[in-house]
């Protein structure tokens, strides 16, 4: 009975926290470009002085914070009678994820708070198992970061589909149906209070066989390449013993005000496209509207600078922007067809080739689209750019930063 009680008190109070995290990384990521637009030169100061800050507190204090999340939650999983003790799913490491990524869009880093809510949303249900006096299970941590995927995006069945896909190395049906009582009651919750919105606008835009025969295979091609190159420079940075790397790991205060000087500079270059999440943008280009055709690129390099810095922050929203970008410059390639569904496959193709997680994109899309139609060519082009990704990094993004928190 005790558990069933924590696993609802767990899920509705990490939708309310991520509700609350997503409202206040608005809020910071506003101010930021308010801050920008009246004085155009200021980031130059301000990003690589917060990205220095932000990096060197997580070090000194709270070293399980930083990063991603996600392969905390995955490392945790692996020793879940030690999860309720250890720093990697704390409170405390949970608020410093929390204040950290909000620190970093407050300064105009290319983060995404998915990740991060997937982190704090599992140490959440871990103290809600701990203050009942639940035993903590690989279970209850799975649980509890696929109901933060649910909760970040507002796309439950995503969430089911990242825990089967990621977080879970070995998905007994027991697992399977705590993590779908979590998933839902964390949706429900999160629908109630943000109300019945989709992520990106409901899309009704489809390819005809013949031209997603031909689209989708040149969107997973491209998307793989380019992810698997920017999984490959984090894998690089986390494990590499070349001189030149294990230098930057050795500084990581400096390399990370190096990092948040180049966040700063594409972002003054560019007029902006580099700043936070890249979700309006992103949202403009499904629609159809006319964006710089360098916001993909910007977007790249920005992403990778912040990444690359150590300072917490997830990857999620800012790879499908970085995907639309990509899909935008396919456009050009295939004027007849319709630019939104273009867009859409580079996003899917680019973000498969990061995170190698098929069919957790394809679900992800189709409920941040509310658009059915698209699901078949939305699944061959996760299917190609996850096959073409792994030839260029053969070792899975999250799954090998997880083996640092072990």
């Amino acid at each position: 009975m005790r558990g069933r009680v924590s696993a609802v008190a767990g899920a509705l109070l990490l939708s309310l926290v991520a509700i609350a995290f997503a409202r206040l990384g608005e809020v910071a990521q506003n101010q930021f470009i308010q801050l920008a637009r009246v004085s155009p030169y200021a980031p130059l100061f301000v990003t690589p002085l917060v990205f220095a800050m932000v990096v060197y507190l997580t070090r000194r204090w709270c070293p399980a914070a930083r990063g991603s999340g996600i392969p905390q939650v995955m490392a945790a999983g692996h020793h879940p009678e030690t999860a309720s003790r250890s720093r990697l799913l704390s409170l405390p490491t949970a608020a410093a994820k929390f204040a950290g990524t909000l620190a970093m869009l407050g300064a105009g880093g290319a983060v995404g708070r998915e990740g991060p809510t997937v982190q704090i949303s599992a140490a959440i249900m871990v103290a809600v198992q701990r203050w009942l006096r639940v035993p903590v299970t690989a279970g209850v941590i799975i649980a509890g970061g696929a109901a933060g995927v649910a909760a970040a995006f507002n796309t439950p069945l995503a969430g089911v589909a990242f825990a089967i896909e990621e977080l879970a190395s070995a998905f007994e049906q027991k697992v399977a149906i705590f993590v779908m009582a979590a998933v839902m009651i964390s949706g429900l919750a999160s629908l109630g209070l943000s109300g019945d919105y989709v992520y990106f606008g409901a899309m009704q835009q489809a390819l005809p066989i013949r031209s997603m025969l031909v689209v989708a295979p040149v969107a997973g091609v491209i998307g793989g390449l380019a992810g698997g190159l920017f999984s490959r420079a984090l894998i690089t940075m986390a494990w590499s013993r070349l001189r030149w790397v294990v230098a930057a790991r050795s500084r990581p205060v400096l390399f990370a005000t190096l990092s948040g000087l180049v966040v700063a500079v594409l972002g003054v270059a560019s007029g902006g496209l580099s700043w936070g999440t890249g979700y309006e943008t992103t949202r403009q280009l499904l629609s159809g509207a006319d964006v710089p055709v360098a916001f993909g690129p910007v977007r790249f390099f920005a992403t990778l600078a912040t990444a690359l810095s150590g300072a917490p922050g997830g990857i999620f929203a800012p790879s499908l922007s970085v995907g639309a970008g990509l899909g935008q410059i396919l456009t050009v390639l295939f004027p007849g067809e319709s630019a939104g569904a273009v867009v859409l496959l580079g996003m899917i193709g680019y973000f498969t080739g990061v995170v190698r997680a098929p069919l957790t994109a394809s679900i992800i899309m189709m409920e941040m689209t509310a658009d059915r139609t698209m699901i078949l060519p939305l699944f061959a082009t996760a299917l190609i750019a996850d096959w073409v990704s792994s030839l260029v990094c053969r070792r899975k993004l999250y799954h090998t930063l997880a083996k640092q928190f072990r």
